[in-house]
């Protein structure tokens, strides 16, 4: 087994990790980042989408039509042909990493087809006979899989383990921050894995988007990176300098400068890196329908579920539960705050 090497990342493997750490949206992007169709191919399969499937590809030619029609009818954009039908709808990733105007364009679609897709599967999921439990369990599965093909690629994931929050958790969630409403809680799944050393983070990071994570759909805004700097990591090694140009162009209009979101209960010195994916979960297999059932030939056989990811190494996972930073603390904090706001106004009512 092959020890993970800086040598191996690409250009679309670090704008994927910035991503991740970001919280940015794909939609301000300006560009894709592939260079072959063996590229294109894995990004598809992280989407759950399988580039020998026939069925799996007149999805994608249904939606970058869906997409053309809509840009053409609704904003007024004329699509060229090469573009709106006259190369294979996944070639169009390639076309968006290409130099030209092309390249706008193929983005353009793109962008709609993405957000096209993700409002396919998010209805899809509220039609089908399944419950939470079985969609939670079913992205368990996958998750536990993926952290098992990771270690045997020799990323050293020393500690892992899942949850789902519980009942008491949640009210107290929505209890302690005013902006919090139930459709806002994406930490129903938490997942979370240690690695021996800071350097390492960054190697878990590119297998999780190359095979579970996909970078284009990390929920914008919820990234928390207390860890890895970018251009530091770019200076580690010369197989990763020569990509620095490429990323600081793409943090020039990523237009995802905002700051990380703070938690208020958190101790002062937690560090930590965050993130929430809309991970992707087929459902057709599960349910044992085949693919031209009405339901699936009208939203596709993906839905989406919210999965938040907490990665660290052991290091700072020790100094994260000293003092004032420990998880003791944080739920203390946080309790304080619901009783707070719970009493609020009420002692002159004669409550004590």
């Amino acid at each position: 087994m092959r020890a993970v090497r800086y040598e191996d990342f690409t250009l679309g493997d670090l704008t994927a990790i910035r991503n991740l750490l970001r919280g940015g949206s794909v939609i301000d992007w300006h560009r894709l980042y592939f260079t072959d169709r063996d590229e294109v191919d894995r990004f598809l399969r992280v989407n759950e989408l399988d580039p020998s499937d026939p069925h799996d590809m007149r999805r994608l030619g249904e939606l970058r039509a869906a997409a053309v029609e809509y840009l053409e009818r609704h904003l007024g954009l004329q699509i060229p042909d090469e573009v709106a039908h006259g190369v294979p709808p996944r070639d169009l990733l390639l076309i968006a990493s290409q130099k030209g105007r092309r390249r706008t364009l193929a983005c353009v679609v793109l962008k709609v087809m993405h957000v096209m897709h993700h409002l396919a599967g998010r209805e899809l999921l509220t039609k089908l006979p399944v419950s939470d439990d079985q969609i939670f369990h079913l992205v368990e599965e996958k998750v536990l899989r993926t952290v098992e093909e990771i270690k045997a690629v020799g990323c050293p994931v020393v500690e892992f383990e899942w949850s789902r929050k519980h009942a008491d958790s949640l009210i107290t969630k929505l209890l302690a921050k005013k902006e919090s409403i139930a459709a806002d809680v994406y930490d129903n799944l938490r997942f979370r894995m240690i690695t021996n050393t800071e350097e390492q983070l960054v190697f878990v990071l590119r297998e999780l988007t190359q095979r579970l994570v996909p970078f284009n759909y990390v929920i914008p805004g919820q990234s928390v990176n207390d860890i890895i700097k970018i251009r530091e990591t770019l200076g580690r090694s010369p197989a990763l300098q020569k990509f620095l140009p490429d990323i600081t162009d793409l943090a020039a209009v990523a237009a995802d400068k905002k700051p990380s979101p703070l938690n208020e209960f958190s101790g002062p010195g937690y560090r930590v890196i965050n993130f929430v994916g809309d991970l992707p979960v087929r459902i057709d297999k599960y349910l044992c329908r085949l693919p031209d059932d009405p339901i699936f030939a009208e939203y596709g056989t993906i839905v989406f579920v919210l999965t938040e990811f907490q990665i660290i190494d052991v290091r700072t996972a020790e100094e994260n539960e000293r003092g004032e930073n420990s998880h003791d603390k944080y739920k203390d904090r946080q309790a304080a705050r619901v009783k707070a706001r719970l009493m609020h106004g009420m002692k002159d009512d004669g409550v004590d």
